[in-house]
């Protein structure tokens, strides 16, 4: 297997992978932050970058039945959450293609002058 090719994002907020850093979203990306995963806290993000993903399996939620993969992040392989495959509940369908990641999983990655070099 070769070099994995990574992208690097931009922007005023970015979160990275908690175990590696590497880039995974930023802040204009989050839908909602009422959402809870394994460890507590999740948020929804419309789009993510830099994940593996897991097979498609049915899973019951706490609201309701979804089709869903886990993502994984494409350097450490560190298990980060899970994207919606099938909303099975109409009320859920605006889930289908967006990205729950955990917040104890993630990282604020961006970068920052030092004040006293401004």
């Amino acid at each position: 297997m070769g070099l994995t090719y990574r992208t690097y994002l931009e922007g005023t907020s970015i979160y990275g992978c908690a175990k590696c850093k590497t880039h995974l979203t930023t802040e204009e990306d989050i839908i909602s932050t009422d959402f809870r995963g394994h460890h507590g806290q999740a948020f929804l993000f419309d789009k993510v970058v830099n994940i593996s993903y897991g097979i498609a399996v049915d899973r019951e939620m706490t609201t309701g039945l979804h089709r869903v993969r886990d993502v994984t992040c494409i350097q450490c392989s560190m298990l980060l959450g899970w994207t919606y495959v099938k909303a099975y509940n109409e009320c859920n369908k605006y889930k289908e293609g967006k990205f729950i990641l955990e917040k104890k999983l993630l990282s604020d990655i961006t970068p920052r002058v030092l004040e006293e070099w401004l």
